[in-house]
């Protein structure tokens, strides 16, 4: 599919400064005239070092949070609190976060003492100074306000001893401290106070626990100076903060130009050589970022790339711009080399591969066998003996040709969990681009008539009105027929010869946010794609393969079929009289016998009321082999849904068999292989046999869309099963919580509208993720793969009884 690129836009000049506005104590009389003497005293105090810190806006925060604090009617002491401790906060992250200050200190007075409150805002320097970032202090006061709830007996010996606790733990590790204590002492309110003071024993066992190695608000100004003395230039750092369910903080990247560490680094080790401090770890992942910005020259383009093959080239890339710092600073080899954890002996997963490349790149004393390893390091240095190392191009052409030779290897690529395990190196997204038409920007430039009119005409309107047969993907308009143009002596349309893949206008869905808490709205884009047609024959190979499962099905669908209209006898109740039980019952009696009470009968309509729609993972991945076997888990996946649809087309439900795969949250595709009102023929069938894997899995949209369709049947009763081979992914998303929760969330969205969600997956490790996702009873983990094809229809068969 051909994209439309912008068109350069020029500069606009720059902009008139705007005069700076001046606060003065005097304009805010009326705000503040309810503040008594000391604490009019105390503001006058403090008014000259806060106009240092603050700009003008921040100033009228500043001011009206006095007068919001002042309404809540607690203790000067609180007031005054505000007022010198407000600009210290603002010095340390910036004066953005005084507005969130005062709002979560409004937020508490309802659910704490003045003096736990007061407590806060004294602390607040403290936090901000030792997390060094608006962010990091900002999920630090919404962690505040969530153990209000939960420990509120904890909160103020906490913040008594927050200085000693920052100086041992990062802002997860905190969390998880505290989320231990006010689970194991929910009832006891003494022990719940021992433990927040760091008074008993389990206390300190746990601190030790979480503790960190190195924190980086310790060592910041050593890194800084370390890398002015490298590369004669600042760079500027921000921390990170880690998951807070695992010790694993977020690995080093690069963003709008800023270093992006972790707050924490623990010391590192292989086995059987000395430890890595943190402080060594820090500065090597530095080096590395700023050896990027320092190197790239240009970004990579990911256009056309699949993650397996933008996987090799970040390795490629890794080692380019490290062998360039090297020739400038030898001493930087030996740093990252110790790094590497590589071993020969490790060649389970793709990822053990590119850490045996990436260390095979950087060390030429690393000693690997592997064929694959040996290419790579040829045409390495055959690029550096060209001397193509200033050209980012070397390490697309060399990982695209690795790749390419990976495959041969049969070892399945996951996004997720095949990444280099080195724990300086960054996750690479600096360098890459991935193209987006930004149409407020051309507009805003002159380009007004962007948009292109898709005018949907009859067939005479086409054949006499149409002014070019083959224009291209700048027209400013283009016609559509509402069905096929076929062509009387090849019987076959002109769409198929000579158009483009039709697209179907966009669906936007919102996506769940789990950091904010919040919907994205209108965030993925799903596109429906016509599914291509394969050879019938494929699907006929599979029929006669299975001959013998289907037979044996045959006896369970057969059960499965309605009955119409049955007869219960015998009942007590019923809606009318047994004429049979009601003769036998009047015998009785004339024969001075008991008659038989149960003389009604009910008439039972057995009908099945179901809808079911597959919906299939056609990411990349599924076009791996199935381990030790010739075929790919696609080819199961194919396998099985033709099982599935003769055992369904012979029970009657409606049915649906869809696809998905995505590039990005603003290209979803969605396949649509066998709709609810389309029967199980040759067209379908040419259809399933066409389908092929590629991409990514944005899960969370597609569930959405495949509700959407659902939500049109008419059935009481609509079952969605999934069929994945993996955990959600996509190119555009770093964070492996963020799409987990969106398709969560996603699922729980259908099942509002009556939609129960099912996932078959074939991941062996799914067991760690899918249940959180679908729920404890709508999941199944296929341990071999090999038998999904005669899992699935069992399965339709128990969903559906």
């Amino acid at each position: 599919m051909a994209r439309i690129r912008a068109l350069p836009i020029p500069r606009a000049p720059n902009p008139i400064p705007e005069p700076v506005m001046s606060i003065r104590l005097e304009d805010y009389a009326e705000l503040l005239q309810d503040l008594s003497e000391a604490v009019r005293s105390t503001l006058h105090a403090n008014w000259p070092e806060a106009t240092k810190t603050l700009s003008p806006r921040g100033l009228d925060n500043y001011l009206k949070g006095v007068s919001a604090i002042r309404g809540l009617g607690r203790s000067d002491a609180l007031v005054e609190a505000w007022i010198t401790q407000a600009p210290m906060v603002a010095k340390e992250v910036g004066e953005d976060v005084v507005s969130d200050l005062v709002t979560t200190a409004l937020t508490l007075a309802s659910k704490t003492s003045g003096a736990v409150i007061e407590l806060l805002l004294s602390t607040a320097p403290t936090a901000a100074n030792r997390l060094g970032d608006a962010e990091l202090f900002r999920k630090y006061l919404r962690f505040i306000n969530t153990l209000i709830a939960r420990a509120p007996r904890g909160v103020r010996p906490m913040l008594d001893k927050l200085e000693v606790l920052f100086q041992n733990l990062t802002l997860g590790g905190l969390r998880r401290w505290a989320n231990w204590g006010a689970h194991a002492h929910r009832t006891n309110y003494e022990e719940q106070i021992r433990y927040f003071s760091l008074e008993s024993k389990e206390s300190l066992a746990i601190l030790q626990k979480e503790r960190k190695g190195t924190l980086l608000v310790d060592v910041q100004r050593r890194i800084n100076m370390y890398l002015r003395a490298l590369w004669a230039r600042d760079f500027f750092m921000r921390p990170t903060a880690g998951d807070y369910e695992t010790r694993e903080g977020l690995k080093p990247y690069i963003e709008d130009y800023l270093l992006h560490l972790p707050d924490a680094f623990d010391d590192f080790a292989r086995q059987g050589e000395e430890a890595v401090s943190g402080l060594e770890l820090y500065r090597a992942a530095a080096a590395h970022c700023a050896a990027h910005v320092v190197e790239t020259r240009a970004p990579i383009s990911a256009e056309a790339l699949t993650p397996m093959q933008m996987a090799v080239i970040s390795v490629l890339e890794d080692a380019r711009v490290e062998a360039l710092s090297i020739r400038r600073f030898p001493g930087l080899k030996a740093m990252w080399s110790r790094l590497h954890d590589a071993n020969p002996a490790r060649s389970v997963s793709m990822g053990d591969y590119l850490d045996r490349l990436a260390r095979a790149l950087l060390d030429e004393d690393y000693v690997d066998e592997d064929a694959w390893i040996a290419e790579g390091r040829a045409l390495f240095a055959q690029a550096v003996a060209l001397d193509r190392l200033r050209d980012n191009q070397m390490s697309w052409d060399i990982g695209v040709t690795l790749a390419h030779r990976f495959r041969e290897k049969g070892i399945p690529f996951n996004p997720r969990t095949d990444v280099l395990s080195a724990p300086y190196r960054d996750d690479n997204r600096y360098f890459w681009e991935f193209a987006e038409f930004d149409f407020n920007k051309a507009a805003a430039a002159g380009y007004e008539n962007i948009k292109q009119v898709r005018k949907y005409v009859s067939l005479m309107e086409m054949v006499n009105e149409v002014d070019n047969e083959l224009a291209t993907d700048d027209a400013q308009e283009i016609w559509v027929l509402p069905t096929e143009f076929y062509l009387d002596q090849e019987g076959v349309s002109i769409n198929s010869l000579e158009g483009k893949e039709p697209v179907s206008d966009p669906f936007h869905y919102a996506e769940w946010d789990y950091q904010i808490q919040l919907e994205r709205p209108a965030w993925a884009t799903v596109f429906e794609r016509r599914a291509r047609m394969g050879e019938l024959q494929l699907i006929q190979d599979i029929t006669a393969q299975y001959k013998r499962e289907i037979h044996r099905m045959k006896f369970l669908l057969d059960a499965m079929q309605p009955q119409g209209v049955q007869r219960i006898r015998k009942l007590v109740d019923g809606d009318e009289i047994d004429i049979n039980a009601a003769i036998a019952s009047f015998t009785d009696i004339r024969l001075g016998n008991p008659p038989d009470p149960r003389i009604m009968m009910r008439s039972l309509r057995k009908t099945r009321d179901f809808s079911i729609l597959v919906l299939l993972d056609l990411s990349e991945s599924t076009n791996d082999k199935v381990q030790g076997q010739d075929y790919s888990v696609l080819d199961l996946t194919r396998q099985a849904c033709v099982l599935l649809a003769d055992a369904i087309s012979r029970v009657g439900d409606p049915f649906a068999i869809h696809g998905f795969c995505s590039d990005g949250r603003h290209e979803v595709d969605y396949y649509r292989f066998k709709d609810f009102d389309q029967h199980w023929d040759e067209e379908t069938k040419a259809r399933l046999a066409g389908m092929t894997g590629q991409l990514s899995t944005r899960m969370g949209a597609a569930i959405r869309h495949a509700g959407h369709h659902l939500k049109l049947q008419r059935s009481a009763r609509k079952l969605l099963i999934v069929i994945t081979d993996g955990e959600p992914a996509d190119i555009d998303v770093r964070d492996p919580q963020y799409l987990r929760y969106d398709t969560k969330k996603a699922v729980e969205e259908v099942a509002r509208h009556g939609v129960v969600t099912y996932c078959m997956s074939l991941d062996p490790r799914a067991d760690d993720y899918v249940s959180r996702i679908f729920g404890q009873k709508n999941y199944m983990v296929v341990d071999h793969v090999q038998r999904l094809p005669e899992k699935l229809p069992l399965l339709y068969a128990g969903l559906t009884r």
